[in-house]
């Protein structure tokens, strides 16, 4: 079994790749824009669609305000994005928005942006991949009638691929992220063409239809709330732009030059794409409602529970190419596969944050550890299960998770700029070069607007999603903020605990004598293998102790251990309630009141069995007896293994891989009449 798990994770993962190759999985910038920015990239395929979903509230007369709100999104892009381009620069190590916060606001602050994160990494995964299944549904309905199944079995993929190594799984990824922003910029060229050149009437396959408004009408303060909610939904395009700041280790050197250059192209062409595409949207007449069935008309009656709403991006590609076309089926697997990979932005982010915050004792050490292929693969299949989760639980229905979005990724976006502002601040009140002082004027402007615009649109966000699902979001924020400000509670009490302090104490000074323990049930060959271990330790004082559960066996292993002259004394503890692990703790203790600066040894004989079955039925009683002993201060606990005829088995299993290495296999003497040393292979 052991060396069918080991071939099938050779090819499920690949090779193990040894630690001084790290810099071997370093990324260039034509492969690091496809792994960190394919969650920008693709948000395009649905931050259109939702801004009209939004809109259509009010019926199709609200469709003229998209340009208004596509306008507002393009500066918000261009904002953030030229005030992370000062993050890189600034904090080159990886921590991005976390280390900002808690660098220049604070470890609460940075708590907050970390746990802010953690959440919208997990959604970005739940959000991309239930729009990709919805994509590739409008070719392949199959998909779409198993949708939750289908994005499960995705994640799954991803996190296989994830688990081969950034840089391998980059260059995969490069190839349909890139055809997905050419089929984009060539939808856009040739509608634009046929549109103003050729004159050419595109509709799309909903323009026929009519809307009918949930509430007609809207004006004043309840239009400009619509058109806020419409606008913070169109922001879900920034989604991913930070983790560009939290991947700069993971580019080639120069990291942060190369990093900002990343930033600034993944700007240029998620706002051009965004554009372009609500653009075209509005030139075909593509209709979107919030619930299809009942709200969009088809010759005055309503499609039904049978009508499948395709995203924006396929109904504007059916219109400018043409339903089933090549170009349109070409650009159709694109977008799914693209908004797919999107989700590899938080593979990517969510490992690296999270191996920092382990550093930093707010979340387990595990996360700390490097898998086969050099990637941080706890980190990775824990956000693959959280993930998995919401799929699960929201039927992966990236209309409804979309509204626990945004929240995260605004929290950290103002914190971390307003961080920014403090660290110029800091900076220029040390700074005399005067060429250095204005461009930290410059920068501090910056981020000062972009902490100013982000803090805006976070409690446009706040104000117009909360109810509709953004609760959820802060939430887990809380939680997430909860167990981690938990866990560093804990690993600080103990290293205070374990600290070793300037004076001698108890722990460091000699014990005056040790009391070695062998406990015994019967005399057998486990028992004259743990006595003779015990008697080379050279103790103070040595003695077996055995627990009377039964008269008669108790009678019979007395006078068995006269019999052989066993030189060690034999103490026999009554035990009227047929216990075995009370009266033992009870004997060590009475041991320690008596000699506290004494260490008792606790020495006891263990099976080394070779079926998993068999260990059912054996040891049972000795890791009971372990587990409270652990709990007894000044008490040490031996194993003496002994391995039975049925651990051959393992161990032959184990030759075979070219790894035994059993416990007290130099002890085991002769099997079958022949003696072997496990230490050596035959």
């Amino acid at each position: 079994m052991s060396k069918l798990t080991g071939v099938s994770k050779r090819i499920l993962i690949g090779r193990a790749l040894r630690s001084d190759r790290l810099g071997e999985t370093l990324l260039p910038k034509r492969i690091a824009l496809p792994v960190f920015a394919s969650d920008p990239l693709s948000s395009v395929a649905y931050a259109p669609g939702e801004v009209l979903l939004v809109l259509s509230i009010a019926g199709v007369s609200a469709y003229h305000f998209s340009p208004w709100i596509a306008a507002a999104v393009v500066v918000l892009m261009f904002t953030v994005v030229a005030s992370y381009r000062q993050n890189v620069h600034a904090y080159p190590s990886g921590g991005g928005d976390y280390e900002v916060a808690h660098t220049n606001l604070g470890p609460r602050a940075g708590l907050t942006v970390a746990s802010a994160l953690l959440v919208d990494y997990v959604l970005t995964v739940a959000v991309s991949i239930s729009s990709g299944v919805e994509n590739l549904g409008s070719a392949v309905p199959f998909v779409v009638e198993h949708k939750v199944l289908s994005a499960l079995a995705v994640i799954l993929l991803l996190t296989l691929m994830n688990l081969r190594g950034v840089r391998e799984s980059g260059r995969l990824f490069a190839i349909p992220t890139y055809v997905f922003v050419g089929g984009v910029f060539l939808l856009i060229a040739w509608g634009s063409f046929r549109g103003l050149v050729l004159g050419d009437s595109m509709r799309a396959p909903t323009a026929d239809f009519e809307i009918k408004p949930e509430h007609p009408g809207l004006a004043g303060f309840a239009l400009l709330f619509l058109l806020l909610r419409a606008f913070s939904s169109g922001c879900a395009a920034l989604t991913g732009v930070e983790a560009i700041s939290n991947g700069v280790p993971a580019f080639r050197k120069p990291k942060s030059r190369n990093a900002a250059n990343t930033l600034a192209l993944m700007g240029v062409l998620a706002v051009t794409m965004f554009c372009g595409i609500i653009g075209l949207a509005m030139a075909t007449d593509v209709k979107m409602a919030e619930f299809p069935a009942k709200d969009l008309v088809r010759d005055g009656v309503p499609v039904g529970d049978a009508y499948v709403q395709d995203p924006v991006i396929a109904q504007v590609a059916a219109a400018v190419f043409g339903e089933g076309t090549f170009f349109f089926v070409l650009l159709a697997a694109a977008t799914a596969l693209v908004l797919f990979l999107a989700a590899n932005t938080a593979y990517n982010g969510f490992p690296v944050l999270g191996s920092i915050l382990a550093q930093d004792r707010y979340l387990p050490r595990q996360l700390l550890t490097r898998g086969d292929r050099l990637a941080f693969s706890n980190g990775i299949v824990l956000l693959a299960g959280a993930a998995a989760l919401l799929v699960y639980v929201y039927d992966a229905d990236s209309t409804r998770l979309i509204q626990l979005y945004i929240v995260g990724v605004f929290v950290s976006f103002t914190l971390s700029q307003t961080g920014m502002v403090r660290h110029w601040n800091r900076k220029l009140r040390t700074e005399k070069n005067q060429a250095k002082r204005r461009t930290m004027i410059r920068s501090r402007a910056i981020n000062a607007f972009g902490a100013f615009f982000t803090g805006l649109v976070l409690v446009v966000v706040l104000a117009t999603k909360f109810t509709h699902g953004a609760w959820v979001a802060l939430l887990g924020m809380v939680i997430f903020y909860a167990v981690m400000s938990t866990i560093r509670r804990h690993y600080d009490a103990v290293a205070q605990e374990i600290a070793a302090p300037d004076e001698p104490t108890d722990d460091s000074v000699r014990p005056s004598r040790v009391h070695a323990i062998v406990l015994v049930s019967k005399v057998h060959r486990p028992t004259l293998r743990a006595l003779a271990y015990a008697q080379l330790m050279r103790v103070d004082k040595l003695e077996a102790v055995s627990i009377s559960v039964d008269p008669d066996d108790s009678k019979a292993l007395r006078a068995e251990w006269e019999r052989r002259g066993i030189d060690v004394p034999l103490k026999i503890l009554d035990s009227p309630y047929r216990e075995i692990t009370r009266p033992v703790i009870d004997y060590v203790k009475g041991l320690r009141r008596e000699s506290p600066r004494d260490v008792v040894s606790v020495v006891i004989p263990e099976y080394v069995v070779g079926h998993w079955y068999e260990h059912l039925l054996h040891n049972q009683s000795a890791l009971r007896l372990k587990g409270r002993l652990l709990f007894t201060p000044g008490v040490m606990v031996t194993s003496v293994p002994y391995q039975l005829v049925s651990s051959e088995a393992a161990k032959q299993r184990a030759k075979k891989r070219q790894e035994w290495n059993a416990p007290g296999s130099v002890r085991r003497g002769p099997v079958d009449g022949r003696h072997r040393d496990p230490g050596v292979r035959s």
